[in-house]
């Protein structure tokens, strides 16, 4: 007598798989990224910055914003425990599935994981074997969570390498670097853990088509010719193009359905030099912060796009009033490309969709980080790290309804 009554139900989960299946990998084709039916997609993303890899900015912490550098002043203040407690609440209630839901009601149709290698493998220097790969769990289990989420709201997963082992430049917060140690172009070690860990990843995925693509590496800033520290200058980028097309090599060995998206030197934008593409199924990423939105401000990439017949992707971009958001969304897709936002949550920030409540006793810890003064006692400190990851909780968090509008306008 039930049977009747469950048919419209296993009618629609049916028609949804079979919506799904039909989607089918996201491929680079005539300049444009289309899905497995050949039409164009133009995705809108959320970068999720500050997740797997703080930046200090992002907690109101001015000074020496990496998160290597924030892990030590959380264990001076209130001891290993803590600080090993606290980061694993960080990484559990920063990003659940309550966030993806939230995010694809909201409209987005994509999210950018931007990964810290150290959560699938060791630095070089605590190997204990000299050039082998020790793999940990940890980073490999946040993926197929997020991407279990994902799936359940049809949404692309990029996965972004934002923290390379060794770090791929000079701005130091961006990909936790350690100056005292050698960076991703000084260490030969540390390029073939980076070319290793993209191959293991592609391998765990190369058959789900809810993986957008690989975004190699972001925002590399290295000057190879003595110019512009960042790499700004630099006329031919060789040994970034090397590194990608290695990369890439490892990858197609696996996996040859997702995109590879590229990203230039200098904070990603400096294509000089690129020699052309090396596979049928590339994406150029560019990066675009307080700058105007006109036509002139990516004319250069338009142009790339038209020399080389690989599509554009704004992969990331915020920072700034909705107003700007609203006129660069709108810039990007009239010119078929599509972005990804940065980032989702914040602390005490209003320029993203979840606003983190500060808590009263952080603001005295990154007062005293930021400016000296008296030290907060180990209890003020525990009590304030604790509220901190609670409140990162969406149920917690303030929706700055203003910012998905201007970023998705709903008639």
């Amino acid at each position: 007598m039930k049977t009747p009554l469950l048919m419209p139900a296993v009618i629609v989960f049916a028609l949804q798989i079979a919506n799904a299946q039909s989607m089918g990998f996201l491929q680079a084709k005539n300049s444009r990224i289309v899905d497995g039916q050949g039409r164009e997609v133009i995705l809108r993303g959320m970068g999720l910055g500050g997740w797997m890899l703080q930046e200090g900015y992002m907690l109101g912490i001015n000074r020496e914003g990496t998160q290597h550098s924030i892990k030590a002043r959380i264990t001076d203040l209130a001891g290993p425990e803590d600080c090993a407690r606290f980061y694993q609440l960080w990484l559990q209630n920063h990003m659940t599935r309550a966030d993806v839901d939230l995010l694809a009601k909201a409209g987005f149709n994509s999210v950018r994981l931007p990964m810290h290698y150290n959560l699938f493998t060791l630095p070089i220097e605590q190997e204990p074997v000299k050039g082998e790969n020790t793999w940990l769990t940890t980073g490999f289990d946040l993926v197929d969570n997020l991407l279990s989420w994902c799936k359940a709201n049809q949404m692309y997963l990029i996965l972004d390498l934002h923290a390379a082992p060794g770090g791929q430049g000079k701005d130091a917060n961006i990909s936790d670097a350690d100056p005292s140690k050698p960076s991703l172009w000084e260490d030969e070690l540390n390029r073939q853990k980076t070319v290793a860990l993209w191959r293991k990843l592609a391998q765990r995925y190369a058959a789900d088509f809810w993986i957008g693509g690989y975004d190699l590496l972001n925002e590399p800033n290295w000057t190879f010719e003595g110019k512009d520290k960042n790499g700004r200058e630099d006329s031919s980028n060789k040994p970034v193009w090397e590194l990608y097309q290695a990369i890439t090599r490892s990858i197609r060995e696996v996996d040859t359905n997702h995109m590879i998206i590229i990203e230039g030197n200098g904070w990603g934008n400096n294509y000089n030099g690129f020699p052309g593409p090396w596979d049928s199924n590339m994406v150029f990423s560019f990066h675009k912060y307080w700058n105007p939105n006109t036509p002139e401000a990516i004319a250069r990439f338009l142009s790339l796009r038209e020399a080389f017949h690989v599509p554009l992707w704004l992969g990331e971009s915020g920072e700034n009033s909705n107003e700007w958001f609203r006129d660069c969304v709108a810039l990007v897709e009239k010119n078929h490309i599509g972005w990804a936002w940065w980032p989702y949550k914040k602390v005490n920030s209003g320029s993203c969709v979840l606003t983190v409540k500060r808590p009263d006793d952080f603001k005295k810890l990154t007062d005293y980080w930021n400016r000296g003064g008296e030290r907060p006692s180990a209890e003020v400190a525990h009590k304030a790290l604790f509220e901190l990851v609670e409140n990162l909780k969406a149920s917690n968090c303030r929706y700055n309804t203003n910012v998905v509008q201007a970023l998705i306008p709903r008639d």
